[in-house]
């Protein structure tokens, strides 16, 4: 996605998520088939729901009718990132502390690019993750640095 929609939207998304008390996790902006797609996810700590979505997606919606940042036609859609959520910030990744998740590195940790498990700490940029094998623990430390992506993970 253009570096200059992401910014619009989220200049123009941010007062009204705010206003709400609900947080930005992430804009997309793509192409799928012949028809473009805005899509703006929102959560709180308390999770989100209909009619959170429905504030946001009318209040989003006239802002950016009215300023016009985006030049191709589109599809608005505001949602919660669900229960897989993607940890963009540094933020989100304190706030998962104690929560299982997934993470991709740039360059394999200990011989793994793909490491999940529970985060059990998040200090001076480095990540720790304890994943069960069979039955003990073996822990992973990541530089923040070697994070490609990462995102909480459902356990079954």
């Amino acid at each position: 996605m253009s570096q200059q929609v992401y910014q619009s939207v989220e200049t123009i998304v941010t007062p009204i998520l705010e206003e709400l008390s609900l947080e930005l996790v992430d804009i997309e902006f793509k192409k799928e088939g012949k028809n473009w797609f805005l899509r703006v996810f929102i959560d709180s700590d308390s999770g989100v729901d209909l009619d959170d979505c429905t504030k946001v997606s009318e209040q989003l919606s006239e802002r950016l009718d009215a300023e016009d940042p985006i030049e191709q036609a589109y599809y608005l859609e505001v949602s919660s990132p669900g229960a897989e959520r993607p940890l963009k910030k540094k933020q989100d990744i304190e706030k998962a502390v104690g929560k299982h998740v997934h993470v991709t590195t740039y360059a394999p940790v200990d011989g793994e690019k793909a490491i999940e498990g529970k985060l059990a700490s998040f200090e001076d940029e480095v990540l720790k993750i304890e994943v069960k094998v069979k039955t003990r623990i073996k822990e992973y430390e990541i530089p923040y640095s070697q994070v490609a992506k990462a995102r909480l993970a459902v356990v079954f």
